[in-house]
């Protein structure tokens, strides 16, 4: 049998119950079929990089496969079907990936950064607010020095 990476995306308006059902259905054709699914990875609600059926965010299912390749042609055809399902991708891998896969890593790191606090430039060294580098409003201007007075009279005439 050959090794698989399987990613779908269904509708944000599904219901978490619904998007497991559909992994359900997937774990079962695939063990129907004499396969077996070896790490499922549900990566929750995040924004698409375009519409896609007039859906700007979707679930996302990440499916690792040991399957036949005929379990392969039902899942995608049981998917054409679904309307719970936007879009989705199988992969065919020499080897399947042990461990969390990239996405639960940077979710992970995400997770941390935001534990730490922070993440705004004001925590920065040389970061912060425009008025925070020069307090006369002037800014910083490298070696061009500081900046004439404003001529009012000038701007009331214009």
């Amino acid at each position: 049998m050959a090794l698989y990476e399987h990613v779908f995306l269904a509708r944000q308006d599904a219901s978490t119950q619904q998007v497991d059902e559909l992994t359900a259905q997937v774990t079962g054709i695939v063990e129907q079929a004499g396969g077996k699914v070896t790490k499922t990875e549900n990566w929750g609600v995040r924004s698409l990089t375009y519409r896609m059926n007039k859906n700007r965010k979707a679930h996302f299912v990440l499916m690792n496969l040991d399957a036949p390749s005929a379990a392969i042609s039902e899942i995608e055809r049981q998917e054409r079907i679904s309307e719970d399902v936007i879009r989705y991708l199988t992969v065919r891998v020499e080897e399947l990936e042990e461990g969390p896969s990239a996405m639960m890593r940077k979710a992970d790191r995400d997770r941390e950064r935001d534990d730490r606090g922070g993440g705004f430039r004001g925590d920065r060294e040389g970061g912060g607010f425009r008025g925070d580098r020069d307090r006369d409003g002037g800014g910083f201007r490298g070696d061009r020095g500081p900046r004439r007075p404003r001529d009012e009279d000038a701007a009331t005439e214009e």
